[in-house]
């Protein structure tokens, strides 16, 4: 028999958190294990309870989403943070996704879009609600640079280790040192390391940088 999927609910609307409970006991392999209003309370009540998923208000009273998902990655949760929200503009959605979230979901999703994601983010990848997929995958599209610096990006991807073509793949999935030591069973200082030759060789300045050049070569996806 398969091991359902544990989730926790961290929503501070009681008839959104009980609809949230209610749609998810209609799927299969699929268990509620715990819910909070309180973000003050989630981070003791997720490293308690140990779920496999936490659906996270970005908005809750005591302490946010952002905070709540930097906490739980600090204390090595293991479990997959999909964020929920009713904002979607750029600056929130890249806030969750840095903070350590692997997914962002929009409040006015389906069911079927709820348990995608899920299943989604069980199986090592990341959601976004579809509106911020193609919005995003439209905008990396509109900023493609010019030829010739794409060229020189190019030719450091070249220059590139097969250690810091690892790495970047890590960074543009949007771990840090700490993680991307722990998966590539390295010090999270070589990997800072590693991380720094890798930004350094390609002319990357930003995390933003690193997500574009790892779509256009292929190495990541938006959507899985």
């Amino acid at each position: 028999m398969t091991t359902p999927i544990r989730v926790f609910i961290a929503e501070d609307h009681p008839i959104v958190r009980q609809g949230l409970r209610a749609l998810l006991g209609t799927m299969s392999g699929v268990t509620v294990v715990g819910e909070s209003a309180d973000g003050a309370e989630v981070v003791e009540l997720v490293l308690q309870l140990d779920p496999d998923v936490v659906l996270l208000d970005i908005l809750l009273p005591h302490l946010d989403g952002i905070e709540i998902v930097k906490l739980l990655t600090q204390r090595h949760s293991r479990a997959r943070v999909l964020m929920l929200s009713m904002h979607d503009q750029e600056e929130w959605v890249l806030n969750a996704l840095r903070s350590g979230a692997v997914g962002y979901v929009l409040k006015s999703s389906d069911l079927e879009d709820l348990h995608v994601a899920i299943r989604s983010v069980i199986a090592g990848h990341r959601f976004l609600s579809a509106p911020l997929a193609d919005r995003a995958i439209e905008a990396y599209s509109s900023r493609t640079p010019e030829p010739s610096r794409l060229a020189a990006k190019d030719q450091g991807y070249e220059l590139l280790t097969n250690r810091q073509r690892e790495v970047l793949r890590l960074m543009a999935d949007g771990y840090g040192n700490l993680q991307i030591g722990r998966i590539l069973g390295i010090s999270p200082r070589t990997a800072e390391l590693h991380r720094s030759h890798v930004m350094h060789k390609l002319k990357l300045s930003s995390q933003t940088d690193v997500v574009r050049f790892a779509l256009q070569r292929g190495l990541i996806s938006l959507r899985k």
